[in-house]
Parts: structure tokens; C-alpha cells; sequence
């Protein structure tokens, strides 16, 4: 016999894992995400009450959803709707609401995935800024609460809940449909879906600000979300691509931080400690989106370069010639400053640092470059390879100033007093 505060546990736990799917349904049926995250809401509250009487039904999802969808009906009754209106609307839930929970089971599977697919790209609309896309995404499909999303952000809460707020009434007021685009639009809008995965796996791989490097939690929501993406998008090469990327780069997270929670950079990290089965999987993704043709596809490149990493079983194995050549190709495909700057660290491996230091000094004037604390970070560690002292200390001091994340911070002013010895 389970106690109250069991049941309530497994609420939760239900709850989280079955809210991406109520929501996405319960959208579909309203076509407003702020009165379908409220529905889920009431459903939750209804299961509160009830559960810890009757025990956790056997299909809890389907009886969340059967919940929520009574509530819709209410909501538009009590609302006093146009008669055409609540006939339409309540068709559509009603139809929708089998009796018997084989039935809700059975109706819940057939139009699961496409409802997540439309909530995946609606929460990714362009018509939001990139900020509000993440914290979106975050609320409705990774089920984190605003204080959660805000903790992980290190921003306020009452930041992050006006930004969700703000977010949904765009969306209601652009009147952004709730439906997978087609042709041109699909593809780009694809792009904005997985730039937001991507965004929040990297807050997380390298947090940008705070006294954690990494915060695993990010990195996890967006795997699940690319994973159930992959699911759901099974011939897109670019999902299966960032799959392989996040994948194959989480699988270094527990040799990345010694035991103090210092960082650990590549080269130093103990390779026994990364997580095979992740490469495993990475690399099975990744040779899937080379089937599909996605091989010179900006993902597909990063993930290949990650996989040079991943199957060198020793620093020394590493191919770091192949590795410049893919950096090279991907400088071709997606130009970008950043990414000459890591085709510099590659070139370094291969033909030594004077090589590179040519390529950062080429690039360091960039715009885009002027506060980006790698830049010098990579600066003064070529620098210090040629022995050249005195620049590299002011180079990783550089580092230091404009770094936010406190434990970067730390490990380039030690780098610097290091040089000065």
C-alpha cells in the first residue's frame, strides 16, 4: 500500500515525463498553448486529488489527457462561447476522448508525434528572439519549471517567467499556426529548431557564466529533445548530425572537472573515464546522417570532428591533420571567426603553433572576436608554446577579464602566474 507522499512522487515523475505529450495534444484541440499548458495544469490538480485514493492508473498519460480535455470542455462552457464555436470546439475534444482507456491509449499514439512536431517548431518560431525559443522549448517540452530554467540560465525568475509569458502571447498574436511547415519553410525552420537544442546542450556543455563549468541537467534536456526529434524526424540527416554532436561531446563530461570541479582540458583528460556507450551511440547517429547525405552538412562536420577525438584511444592517436581538414571544410560550409579560430588549435597539432598563431592573427581584429575570451585564451597558449612569455601572460589575463564563468576564470590566472615563473 503506497502513502500519500508516494503517490504524490509519482505524480510528479508522471507529470514530467507525460507533459510535452498532454501539452502538444491539448494544443492541437484549443489552438492556444497558454490555455492548453493551463488544462494540463487542472489535470494535475485533478490527479492530485484523486490518485492518492484510487492508486495510479495503469496508463496515466491517457488518464491525464481524458482529465485535461474535460476541463476544456468545461473552460468553453462556462465561457458562454458562441453556440457555433463550443459545437465545433467540443467536437473536436469529444471525438477526440474515447471511453474506455484501450481507446484513449490507442488515440493518444496516433497523433503523438506529429502534435510534439508541431509544438517543437512553434516554440521555435522565428517571430520569438532566440532567448524566448530556449526558455519556450525548456517549459513545454523539458518540462522544467520557470525556476529551474532560471537557476540553469542564472537569470531571475521573474525574468524568465515574464520572457515564457511574453513568448506565448507573440505566438498568439502572430498568429503562428500550430503545424509542421512544408518545403522551404520546413527546412528553415528546422534550422531555428535545432539552433535551440544546440544553444541549450552548449549552456550546458560550457557554461557561459557562474561557478560550474558544466551543468549536466541542460545538457540532458537537450539530448532528450534530440533524441525524440530523431524520432520523430527520422530521414532529416541535420537531427540524427546533432545527435551524434551533443552525443559524442557529453561523453567526455565526467573527465572534463578533476575532483575540486577545476577544468581538465582535452589532451589531459583520462579517456578511461568517457562514457563509451554515448560514443557508441554518437557515432551510430552520425554514420546515419552520413547515409542520408548529410555528410557535409555543418552538424554532420562538427560531429566528425568530435568522432576524431572519441576514437583515439590515446592523445598521441588523435588524426589532427584530418582533424584541420575538417575544420577547414566546415570554414567553407558555415564561415565564421570561431570556427577559424578552432581550425587554428587543429593547425597547431598538425604543423606546430607558429602556423596557427598566423591564423588567430589574421582573425583578431574580428568584430566579432573583440570580447570573446577564447580568442585570447588560444592566443596566449600558442604564445607561450613559442616561449614568448610576457605576451602570454597578458594574453591569459585577458582571458581572465572577460571570462563570466568563475572557474575559467581561475585556470587562465593560473596559466598566467605559471608563465611568469
Amino acid at each position: 500500500m503506497s502513502t500519500a507522499a508516494e503517490t504524490h512522487r509519482a505524480i510528479s515523475t508522471v507529470f514530467k515525463l507525460e507533459q510535452a505529450r498532454l501539452i502538444a495534444g491539448l494544443t492541437r484541440m484549443v489552438r492556444d498553448i497558454s490555455l492548453a499548458e493551463e488544462l494540463a495544469q487542472e489535470a494535475l490538480v485533478v490527479a492530485l486529488k484523486t490518485w492518492p485514493e484510487t492508486g495510479v492508473p495503469r496508463n496515466p498519460g491517457a488518464w491525464l489527457t481524458q482529465a485535461a480535455k474535460r476541463k476544456a470542455i468545461d473552460y468553453f462552457r462556462h465561457r458562454k462561447m458562441a453556440a457555433s464555436k463550443l459545437e465545433e470546439v467540443g467536437r473536436i475534444i469529444e471525438d477526440d476522448a474515447p471511453d474506455t482507456e484501450a481507446e484513449i491509449h490507442e488515440a493518444l499514439d496516433d497523433d503523438v508525434g506529429d502534435d510534439l512536431l508541431r509544438l517543437i517548431f512553434t516554440s521555435c518560431h522565428p517571430v520569438l528572439p532566440p532567448e524566448s525559443r530556449v526558455a519556450l522549448t525548456l517549459r513545454l517540452l523539458g518540462g522544467l519549471t520557470t525556476e529551474e530554467i532560471a537557476r540553469a540560465f542564472l537569470a531571475n525568475d521573474t525574468t524568465i517567467g515574464q520572457r515564457i509569458v511574453r513568448a506565448k502571447k507573440t505566438i498568439a498574436d502572430a498568429g503562428v499556426p500550430f503545424e509542421v511547415p512544408r518545403g522551404p519553410e520546413r527546412k528553415e525552420r528546422l534550422a531555428s529548431v535545432l539552433g535551440v537544442i544546440y544553444l541549450i546542450f552548449n549552456e550546458g556543455y560550457s557554461a557561459t557564466a557562474g561557478e560550474d563549468l558544466i551543468r549536466p541537467q541542460l545538457c540532458q534536456e537537450a539530448m532528450r529533445l534530440g533524441r525524440v526529434l530523431a524520432g520523430l524526424m527520422p530521414d532529416e540527416s541535420e537531427v540524427h548530425a546533432l545527435v551524434a554532436l551533443m552525443e559524442i561531446q557529453a561523453s567526455r563530461a565526467a573527465a572534463r572537472t578533476d575532483s575540486r570541479g577545476e577544468p581538465v582540458l582535452l589532451l589531459d583528460q583520462d579517456r578511461s573515464r568517457w562514457d563509451q556507450l554515448l560514443i557508441r551511440r554518437g557515432l551510430a547517429a552520425l554514420e546515419r546522417a552520413e547515409t542520408l547525405g548529410g555528410a557535409d552538412q555543418p552538424y554532420a562536420l562538427q560531429a566528425a570532428l568530435a568522432a576524431c577525438h572519441a576514437r583515439a584511444h590515446r592523445p598521441e592517436d588523435t588524426d589532427w591533420p584530418r582533424i584541420a581538414s575538417l575544420y577547414a571544410r566546415l570554414a567553407e560550409v558555415m564561415p565564421s571567426p570561431v570556427v577559424e579560430l578552432n581550425r587554428a588549435v587543429a593547425v597547431s597539432m598538425a604543423e606546430g603553433p607558429a602556423a596557427a598563431l598566423a591564423i588567430v592573427d589574421a582573425i583578431r581584429e574580428e568584430p566579432a572576436l573583440r570580447n570573446y575570451h577564447l580568442l585570447y585564451g588560444v592566443r596566449a597558449d600558442l604564445l607561450s608554446k613559442l616561449d614568448r612569455r610576457e605576451e602570454a601572460v597578458a594574453e591569459f589575463r585577458r582571458a581572465a577579464e572577460l571570462t563570466r564563468n568563475e572557474r575559467e576564470r581561475a585556470h587562465l590566472l593560473a596559466r598566467a602566474e605559471e608563465m611568469r615563473v
